[in-house]
């Protein structure tokens, strides 16, 4: 306890900079939950507030939200659009359909639920989850229907899958704010990312959703019984293969540079070629390239087709924008009073590990504001100081433990909760039992494989 005085003595309003972090977070968790204050407003006045109780004079917790924001929608801003443009092709130009159809067609009754499972995590790697969630739902109702399984024994895997997807893997927004605030590497992340994410749905889908039929025992609404077979079979779209590979594309360019650091010498032209290539704004760059030919083309889609469906995935995605970039200015707001070193010297002092300070920081931002993305910036802002004395796998573990906390038990305060209930038509009683649940198996399993995996790092 010495030692904790000790370092955060000569911050000369160190007494202040807890309380200061503690009134933002509780402004903007009031705002959002109970005002219902867009994030975006509640992360910019939350700012305001921590530099106000802290003493920093209002031009300089202007200028430190200012350059947190910049950074951050430099860094992330062109990923997630570049991310939602691939997300959109897939999807207008069938290939997701095809994925989903051609996994599902192939599987026998028993293995439908794991191939539900793999059908969310593929077609969750590129899109948002709610963009994933609204795709697959008219493909759930089917499936349950002609299997005559409960809608949860189908949903809970494919949900399973998204949702891992959208909190541990990039580019989904959350990681990638994480890697930039942490500043870890985003090759390695994505390779331990999938590690993690595997063994996670498993459990929190095929395994979890066998006993949650039990206790959810739901038929599938009467919805959607002709959108996917009426006007559709003549659809022309890409082949299995070619989808399958333009979705992975990114993927594999991003892992062949986390190779390249870790085997290549810098310097040497194949290191030089794999190091640009596996660049995140290069590598999805070439991936909606290559999308607009092999699906857009693929599918029959003429050029302004795929100019309209490019232009069209855009608007959805300006709210995530600026909410992220405000919890980039958020973040850089703590750095900038001096809260994040004196949480650092906190944790040094108290021999809590660091991974598991990163997954209770953001299930509580989570639980408080019902928003995965808002609990892994604002997590990641108060713990980014904390990262100088880690190693590159270290930093990446880091960011997937907060990834993991972000995601822990939706409630009545998560969006993703509403549009859940009424797809599955379940009551609030049993969307807490199946995905509520689901949620928080993959939050504990996530940080479990996380703490494995630093054993081994």
């Amino acid at each position: 306890m010495h030692s904790i005085v000790l370092a955060a003595a000569p911050h000369a309003s160190s007494g202040r900079l807890v309380p200061a972090a503690l009134a933002g977070i509780a402004l903007i968790v009031v705002l959002i939950t109970w005002l219902k204050v867009h994030p975006f407003l509640s992360l910019t006045l939350g700012s305001l507030l921590v530099g106000a109780i802290a003493g920093l004079p209002m031009a300089d917790t202007v200028k430190s939200f200012g350059k947190g924001f910049g950074d951050t929608a430099s860094g992330v801003g062109a990923l997630i659009a570049l991310g939602a443009m691939f997300g959109k092709l897939l999807a207008d130009s069938g290939g997701a359909d095809q994925i989903v159809d051609t996994i599902v067609g192939r599987s026998g009754r028993r293995a439908l639920p794991w191939a539900m499972a793999l059908v969310g995590a593929l077609i969750g790697l590129p899109m948002f989850f709610e963009i994933g969630l609204v795709l697959l739902m008219p493909v759930i109702y089917l499936v349950a229907r002609r299997s005559g399984q409960s809608i949860i024994a189908v949903g809970v895997p494919a949900l399973a899958g998204l949702s891992a997807m959208h909190g541990l893997v990039p580019p989904h927004p959350g990681p990638l704010v994480a890697i930039d605030a942490l500043h870890a590497d985003l090759g390695v992340t994505l390779g331990l990312g999938v590690l993690v994410a595997v063994p996670t749905v498993a459990l929190a889908g095929p395994v979890l959703a066998r006993f949650a039929a039990r206790w959810v025992d739901v038929a599938p609404p009467e919805l959607f019984t002709t959108d996917k077979e009426e006007g559709e079979e003549d659809r022309r779209r890409p082949s299995f293969a070619i989808t399958l590979a333009t979705v992975l594309l990114p993927v594999v360019l991003m892992l062949l540079k986390a190779f390249a650091d870790i085997v290549l010498d810098e310097g040497t032209e194949a290191y030089t070629v794999l190091d640009n290539l596996g660049t995140p704004l290069i590598a999805l760059l070439i991936a909606v390239v290559v999308a607009m030919f092999t699906l857009g083309l693929g599918a029959g889609m003429d050029r302004r087709t795929i100019t309209t469906t490019l232009e069209r995935s855009l608007p959805p995605i300006a709210g995530v924008l600026l909410i992220v970039a405000a919890g980039g200015g958020f973040k850089q707001t703590l750095v900038d009073t001096g809260i994040g070193k004196t949480i650092a010297d906190w944790v040094d002092g108290s021999g809590v590990s660091v991974l598991v300070l990163g997954w209770l920081v953001a299930v509580l931002i989570r639980l408080a504001t019902g928003s995965a993305t808002v609990a892994t910036v604002t997590a990641s802002g108060i713990l980014a100081p904390l990262v100088t004395g880690l190693s590159t796998g270290d930093t990446s573990l880091l960011v997937l433990a907060v990834g993991s906390g972000s995601l822990f038990f939706s409630h009545v305060n998560d969006a993703g909760f509403w549009l859940v209930k009424e797809y599955f038509g379940l009551s609030v009683g049993q969307t807490i039992k199946s995905w509520s649940l689901m949620e928080t198996v993959i939050s504990v399993c996530g940080l479990v494989f996380v703490l494995a995996l630093n054993l081994a790092i």
